[in-house]
């Protein structure tokens, strides 16, 4: 169904734009050669006519991308986890990171003290 609302917003879009295209800008364009007199369209009617197809695309265009919301396909399954945490969660064994040591709490190594700061011991008398 999805596949058929995207074809068909294709299709619309690609006749819209060549509505638009068209039509008559400020004098001239494509429609401004059905200015014959004698013809049943001329060109008042022409506009009339693209200004209603071009309006007919557009609603047609926006009514597409509602439906189009509505039948996206969804992840309906009951596990809503991201395939990247189904990956982490399945990683085999030997691929695991081996498992550290328990490390031994710290012990401060004893560091002599730079000889500028160390007090000078003065004899006593």
């Amino acid at each position: 169904m999805f596949t058929l609302v995207l074809v068909l917003i294709i299709i619309v879009s690609f006749l819209l734009g060549i509505v638009i295209l068209v039509q008559n800008s400020k004098g001239g364009g494509l429609s401004s050669g059905f200015a014959a007199s004698n013809q049943i369209m001329g060109v008042r009617k022409t506009t009339d006519f693209l200004e209603k197809l071009t309006w007919g695309f557009a609603i047609t265009m926006l009514v597409l991308a509602v439906v189009g919301n509505f039948v996206i396909p969804r992840n309906t399954g009951t596990n809503n986890a991201s395939i990247i945490e189904d990956q982490i969660q399945n990683v085999p064994a030997a691929q695991a990171p081996a498992a550290q040591p328990a490390a031994q709490p710290a012990q401060p190594a004893a560091q002599p003290a730079p000889a500028g700061d160390q007090p000078t011991a003065t004899p006593a008398p």
